[in-house]
């Protein structure tokens, strides 16, 4: 890969690597070439003495990430090729978690569904102050009962947590400000500067304190790497069900999904 990224940037900026998810036409939502691609390029960090410190943002100021590209999964019944043959979300979250420099999410816009989830994972989020933060999942089909749940509600306690998920709102730069959602809400045209102060700040402190501190925090929640892979199976038979197509479906015809025949009787 290294050149050949097509759905994202990587470069670096001193002792700071920038990943950006480079989908902008799609809402930056990923494809299952965009994780694989992701992956390298948050390896490729892990593996750069140079790079202490790890920004993940996304190319234009509309969209952060969206998640999942549903359009994909509507056209295909997946989220279309890779060169492994595997959708590694699941990977791709164990990685932001398990990269033993600190990650800092610069939310340059719409954070929702999976895109939400992603800066969830990251240690540190810095928002523009016209971001919008939520998940969509039930209303497309779809659910992280993993990560994506059990850890949000460690980042903004579990009555917020359920709110996020069963409701499916989207939440202004304040609202998530205020929730602990977000560390910092800057105006959009600051975002990457912020970002990179706060990334040169923390490049002066020992990188392994930082790593030690980063293994201890995750030590607390890795038993929700369990309930993650349950979840990522759980959702591999419930996205190709008539349930979770009706969500993808009705997405990408702009119409509202029709889950009535759909209740759980038991």
């Amino acid at each position: 890969m290294g050149q050949d990224y097509e759905d994202i940037r990587y470069e670096t900026d001193g002792p700071t690597a920038v990943i950006t998810i480079d989908r902008p036409q799609r809402y930056n939502a990923f494809r299952g070439r965009t994780v694989e691609e992701l992956i390298h390029a948050f390896r490729s960090a892990w593996a750069d003495k140079g790079v202490q410190v790890v920004i993940l943002t996304g190319a234009g100021e509309k969209a952060f990430c969206t998640g999942g590209d549903v359009k994909q999964r509507a056209e295909t019944g997946d989220y279309g090729p890779t060169e492994s043959g595997m959708f590694e979300i699941g990977y791709l979250h164990k990685l932001i978690r398990d990269i033993p420099k600190p990650v800092i999410a610069a939310v340059n816009g719409i954070a929702v569904g999976g895109g939400h989830v992603l800066h969830v994972l990251c240690d540190l989020s810095i928002a523009a102050d016209t971001a919008r933060f939520g998940q969509a999942g039930p209303k497309v089909g779809s659910f992280d009962a993993g990560f994506g749940s059990a850890y949000l509600a460690r980042v903004v306690g579990e009555k917020r947590a359920r709110e996020i998920w069963y409701l499916c709102r989207l939440y202004d730069a304040a609202t998530a400000e205020r929730w602990g959602l977000v560390n910092k809400v800057v105006p959009v045209a600051e975002l990457m500067t912020e970002a990179k102060a706060w990334a040169a700040e923390i490049a002066e402190k020992s990188p392994t304190a930082l790593r030690f501190l980063k293994q201890s925090f995750n030590a607390d929640t890795d038993h929700q790497a369990g309930l993650s892979n349950l979840a990522m199976s759980a959702l591999d038979l419930f996205a190709v069900s008539p349930e979770g197509m009706e969500g993808a479906t009705a997405f990408a015809e702009k119409r509202k999904p029709d889950f009535a025949g759909h209740a759980v009787r038991h």
